[in-house]
């Protein structure tokens, strides 16, 4: 769990410092299955992508969870809340839950973001 308890702490503090960005890109296996707005997308690079083209729209994000918990199937759940400031548009919030799956050697394999209203990512 000390993956999970860690990716949206070092999410919030990427964008402010390389060695945290590393941290963060360091949790995910190469092989990460991410699935946002319903669409999946395969591998690290492509999670990466992700992440740098979060942090070009958004001036400073901040997220909050109720910590993961595990379900039945072995997935892990959180419900996560966030404040950002976008460029474009100024503040938002934003409430949602992610699932996520952990490989053999505690990397995050899967990861699916579901934000409550379902525009937080069209533009992605």
């Amino acid at each position: 769990m000390d993956t999970l308890d860690a990716y949206f702490k070092l999410f919030d503090e990427a964008r402010y410092s390389e060695t945290s960005f590393d941290a963060l890109v360091a949790l995910f296996s190469e092989n990460i299955t991410f699935v946002l707005n319903g669409h999946a997308y395969h591998g690290k690079e492509a999670w990466v992508n992700f992440v740098k083209k979060v942090f070009e729209m958004n001036e400073d994000l901040k997220h909050m969870s109720n910590g993961w918990y595990q379900k039945d199937d072995g997935s892990y759940e959180a419900k996560w809340a966030i404040c950002g400031k976008r460029y474009a548009t100024g503040v938002y919030t934003q409430e949602g839950i992610d699932i996520a799956k952990l490989d053999k050697d505690n990397k995050i394999s899967y990861l699916e973001n579901k934000p409550y209203d379902a525009n937080l990512f069209s533009s992605i």
